[in-house]
């Protein structure tokens, strides 16, 4: 059974950080591009950040580049997203995703373009 699993949320202060993981089981995150996604209540679903399959392409939303990093580990079919700098507006529930891709340098932030999904894990940035 294909899964993702997302641990790593919490809460956290204003100026703080978190590093998300994301872990795939029931498959190989080799041939896949990943995106985190993230949801705040009463807004819709956004896109945080993506990598391609072999790493070397990446996106981030406007709101976070220069806070975020995302990486992955093919070795420990993990992705993994950095997050510093924490606002309070970086409150959300955040998902990630897969997608099987032939490209290497495939690399998107829609939702659409996602097939399989975690069940989120919930970061609160609060004082």
């Amino acid at each position: 059974q294909l899964q993702l699993v997302e641990s790593g949320g919490g809460l956290v202060q204003p100026g703080g950080s978190l590093r998300l993981s994301c872990k795939a089981s029931g498959f190989t995150l080799d041939y896949h591009a990943i995106g985190w996604f993230r949801q705040a209540p009463g807004k819709e679903r956004e896109g945080v950040s993506c990598i391609s399959r072999g790493g070397d392409s990446t996106n981030y939303a406007d709101s976070v580049k220069g806070r975020f990093t995302i990486s992955r580990d093919n070795a420990k079919n993990t992705v993994y997203l950095q997050m510093n700098s924490l606002k309070p507006e970086d409150t959300s529930v955040y998902y990630c995703a897969a997608q099987r891709t032939p490209f290497l340098t495939w690399c998107t932030r829609r939702i659409h373009d996602f097939g399989s999904w975690g069940q989120g894990t919930q970061v609160t940035v609060s004082s």
